[in-house]
């Protein structure tokens, strides 16, 4: 895995690169909800993980908050799921690791918007509330969940 640093312009956080969306070999309907979305251009992370993420490598990224990250591994992940045949299972096919349920819940709200129209069923888990609808969203099978740590393990010791 190697290592990527998104440099960005000191006093512009909007900051956007060169880079075109639909420059990348991303799924159509992901391509639609991005410009619904209102985004064209990758920020500089984006820019520099997308098109080695899609291609399948093994990547990690730094940068600071607000630059994109989210949206680069879940653009990433979602595309891998909208490009594979799922198998018949109600296993999730993807997981995403959160430290907190504050992130775990902006991560989610994030692959929400992001897979509009996809088909794709997204589950979001975390500690101190909904412990069976949570439970029962796992068990009707999921593409991508999303969840902490403690949740994840109490599920999984559960064999849920």
């Amino acid at each position: 895995m190697q290592a990527l640093e998104a440099a960005q312009s000191p006093g512009t956080p909007n900051h956007l690169s060169d880079t075109r969306f639909d420059q990348l070999p991303l799924h159509p309907v992901l391509l639609e909800n991005l410009k619904t979305l209102g985004f064209s251009h990758c920020t500089p992370i984006q820019a520099a993980t997308l098109p080695r993420a899609l291609a399948g490598e093994d990547l990690a990224g730094q940068a600071q908050t607000g630059t994109g990250k989210t949206a680069a591994f879940l653009l990433a992940t979602l595309n891998h799921l909208l490009n594979r045949v799922p198998e018949d299972s109600p296993r999730p096919r993807a997981l995403v690791l959160a430290p907190t349920r504050e992130l775990a819940i902006q991560i989610g709200n994030d692959a929400q918007a992001l897979s509009i129209n996809t088909g794709l069923q997204l589950a979001v888990v975390y500690g101190g509330t909904g412990y069976e609808s949570q439970r029962q969203t796992l068990t009707e099978g999921v593409d991508l969940l999303i969840g902490t740590p403690g949740r994840l393990i109490d599920y999984y010791k559960q064999q849920v």
